[in-house]
């Protein structure tokens, strides 16, 4: 089960553990017990080993390693010396965070306001809100008020104004859909939760793209899914449905999750012939396809060959489409939605009475201001050409800094997958939040500690700053060879 519990299992950590490259300081090799110890650090720090979790025993991990006892020994007690374990004599050891430290989180969560002028963000994959049709969407909000402000304003479906207006535009799209099939959301990921409320119990298989996208992997987790991951093709070259349908037909999982239009972090855009084989394949074995569609009016490289939403290959209603403004206009904006069969919706919303009953009214009636108005149009491609800049910007800076790291450039979305050579991203992470850059790295977007040698980078910056942040980066992965990167302050706080 790829959930955490109050003990850490040998096994696992030591999976989370490897690769474990030999360290060296100042061109010397660093003591096994030194990286044993960094490990785990790093691991806690990340958030992948939790606090107040119970380590193996020393004989069982030194076994499990190949590696003396006397090392782990060594290693549990330089980490009791740097806060970062407590021991009870005749019970064991448990991991901790020394004191001023912010607790970990294995998700992504915001930067501090008042961290925003000395540190570059490249954890948050989203941009500052298009103006002037952010304003100019609220004011047509407050106008259309005080319609809605004489009412009880509990709307757990969405105001039937917005509803009306997303059936729409899925139509235009070349789905039919009905008001009736549409349920508004506080975000993509309130559309998201309230699927897998619906769909899921603790225990049930989640099947997943591998990497894929870091808070739902986490919500999956507290929702108690066991989650089966299915990796996807090398560079941009989408789903592998072979993997896939075995895992469909294996493992029969109730759900998939899975983000085909430019999919975070990779920036895959999933071709119509891939869609139409997963959702027969997911048809034919019983399984939800929860499909993200938040980044799909994100191509930056043109759209005329734009490959159809999931639902036009759905014949049988085992779809249901996620979609949200937070990326495509603003982030502050937490407005999504849940296209489904109208008696899945109306599931939803009778689930919605004893959750959040409803989202903000305002908000509601921005977005649809900006859909009635066709400034949603207008307040997207503003979004585009700055993305798109942006990633120029930062693709030009890793060529010519960062010439071995690796990665495909996506044509369209908000995040890159990136390959960081010989060095760690965890430690990289570490590294960098020392020297003013975050960066999440690849393990939070895998099942289990996979991912170790990425990190996903966003295009939020662009210019001199993308330069510097690129430069800020250069320095943290040689700071990781010279040996260092596992002793960072304030980790933990990566953002999504």
């Amino acid at each position: 089960m790829s959930q955490w519990t109050a003990t850490v299992g040998v096994t696992h950590l030591a999976r989370l553990l490897e690769p474990r490259p030999a360290q060296r300081a100042a061109g010397r090799r660093v003591p096994a017990y030194r990286g044993l110890a960094d490990g785990i650090r790093v691991l806690v720090l990340e958030g992948r080993v939790p606090v107040a979790a119970r380590l193996p025993a020393e004989r069982e991990l030194a076994l499990a390693l190949a590696v003396s006892r006397t090392t782990v020994a060594a290693a549990y007690e330089a980490l009791r010396a740097e806060g970062f374990a407590r021991s009870r004599r005749g019970a064991g050891t448990w991991t901790a965070v020394p004191d001023g430290h912010a607790l970990p989180t294995r998700g992504l969560e915001p930067l501090p306001p008042d961290a925003a002028g000395t540190v570059i963000d490249l954890g948050c994959a989203a941009l500052p809100a298009p103006e002037p049709w952010l304003t100019r969407a609220v004011q047509g909000a407050l106008a259309d008020l005080p319609s809605y402000s004489a009412t009880h304003g509990d709307f757990p479906a969405g105001l039937p104004v917005l509803r009306e207006a997303i059936a729409a535009r899925y139509t235009a799209r070349g789905i039919p859909t009905l008001p009736e099939q549409i349920m508004v959301t506080t975000g993509a990921m309130g559309a998201i939760a309230a699927a897998v409320r619906r769909l899921g119990t603790p225990g049930e298989r989640v099947a997943v793209e591998s990497p894929s996208y870091a808070n739902v992997l986490e919500l999956l987790r507290e929702n108690g899914a066991r989650l089966v991951p299915v990796a996807m093709r090398e560079g941009l070259g989408g789903w592998d449905l072979d993997a896939w349908k075995r895992v469909l037909r294996d493992a029969a999982p109730r759900m998939a999750y899975v983000m085909p239009d430019f999919h975070n972090p990779t920036g895959t855009l999933v071709p119509d012939d891939q869609r139409r084989a997963l959702v027969e394949a997911a048809r034919a074995a019983g399984t939800v396809l929860v499909a993200d569609e938040t980044m799909a009016e994100l191509p930056l490289d043109g759209s005329a060959s734009a490959p159809r939403p999931m639902a036009a290959f759905d014949r049988g209603g085992s779809v249901i489409t996620v979609g949200s403004a937070s990326k495509a206009i603003w982030a502050g904006l937490r407005i999504g939605w849940v296209r489904a069969a109208p008696d899945v919706v109306r599931r939803l919303v009778s689930a919605r009475a004893y959750l959040d009953l409803g989202s903000p009214v305002v908000d509601q009636l921005a977005v649809a201001w900006l859909l009635r108005t066709g400034a949603w149009d207008d307040a997207v491609a503003a979004r585009r050409e700055r993305a798109r800049a942006h990633r120029d910007d930062l693709v030009a800076a890793l060529r010519e800094r960062l010439p071995d790291w690796e990665f495909a450039v996506p044509a369209g979305g908000m995040t890159m997958w990136v390959r960081t050579g010989d060095v760690s991203g965890s430690r990289l992470a570490v590294a960098g939040e020392r020297l003013g850059v975050r960066v999440p790295s690849g393990p939070r977007f895998g099942v289990d500690g996979a991912f170790e040698g990425y990190i996903r980078l966003p295009f939020t910056v662009g210019g001199p700053v993308a330069r510097d942040a690129v430069e800020r980066l250069a320095a943290a992965a040689q700071t990781v060879r010279d040996g260092g990167g596992s002793e960072g302050e304030g980790a933990g706080l990566f953002v999504a």
